[in-house]
């Protein structure tokens, strides 16, 4: 079995793209594992901080500042930026512009040190960085939605935000205990399964994620191909930026799982707070979000790996 999950690390770029193409070509299996999401959410997080170990995450302390100054940016500056954008060309209210404020005020996808690792980078800094971010949540969230206004209940979202902590500290703290008391130096092959597990994990959780993508791509093709063009650019143009600019900052040395940390967000995050009527354009924005974020690997590891 561990020589088994190390092959699927070796491939799990393309697993990746295997549960892309599965979501999109099998809408019922889709749908029925979509009430399951939240639950495979948890094991991928306890995955990736099994993976890394506490010693790792914490990583040092004068980092700290520095992590959560970016994840203010990403959180509080950038969503304001683009509500501010999009007012200012008429676009505010529109489906394309509660999209990508709902995108940038989100907190990274608990995938986000798995995607790292599979881009060829240390998931370490990532996973930092989603920790400090969706905490900072229910703090960055609330300017942005009294600001741009129309995007649902603050309160719905305060509350989703804690629910979401809870799930990733709970399952953090697992898997930081059983490296404390069974895995405390795990060999290469053994964080190569841990790998192969992860990527299995992402490939099924993206199945249930792509339920809105197949009846759409069928129904209304040029819809779909308009929103994938949003989330193509809004996902993989977050993540050139920061890579840019963290190269020249004090993070240099983690950029790579840093800025694909700040390309990867968790959108879904925000469906308890919307609208009936702004639901199902974000869903069909998600379905194509997904896109983007699973050819993360096979893109970033010519330039980051």
């Amino acid at each position: 079995m561990i020589r088994f999950l190390g092959a699927l690390a070796a491939r799990g770029r393309y697993l990746l793209v295997a549960g892309l193409a599965t979501g999109v070509l099998l809408p019922p299996l889709a749908q029925a594992m979509r009430p399951w999401l939240p639950e495979m959410v948890a094991g991928l997080m306890f995955l990736a901080a099994l993976r890394i170990g506490p010693r790792q995450a914490l990583g040092a302390v004068r980092d700290l500042p520095r992590v959560l100054a970016l994840a203010l940016l990403l959180q509080l500056a950038l969503p304001l930026a683009v509500a501010g954008g999009a007012a200012a060309l008429g676009l505010g209210g529109t489906a394309v512009a509660t999209a990508l404020i709902l995108m940038a005020a989100a907190s990274p996808i608990a995938g986000a040190p798995s995607l790292t690792v599979l881009s060829g980078g240390d998931p370490a800094p990532a996973l930092r960085l989603l920790i400090v971010a969706t905490a900072l949540l229910p703090v960055t969230v609330l300017p942005v939605f009294l600001l741009a206004g129309g995007l649902g209940s603050p309160a719905a979202v305060l509350a989703a935000a804690g629910r979401l902590l809870a799930v990733i500290l709970l399952a953090a703290g697992a898997a930081f205990l059983l490296r404390a008391t069974w895995l405390r130096a795990p060999r290469p092959e053994t964080i190569s399964a841990l790998d192969g597990l992860s990527a299995l994990a992402m490939a099924i959780v993206v199945i249930g994620l792509m339920a809105e993508a197949g009846p759409t791509l069928l129904s209304r093709p040029t819809e779909l191909a308009g929103w994938l063009a949003v989330a193509l650019a809004a996902n993989l143009g977050v993540q050139i930026v920061a890579d840019r600019l963290l190269a020249r900052g004090p993070l240099r040395d983690q950029r790579l799982p840093l800025s694909v940390a700040a390309g990867n967000r968790n959108i879904a995050l925000f469906l308890v707070a919307l609208p009936p009527e702004t639901t199902d354009p974000l869903l069909l924005f998600i379905a194509c979000y997904q896109v983007p974020m699973y050819l993360t690997p096979l893109l970033r590891r010519r330039r980051g790996g």
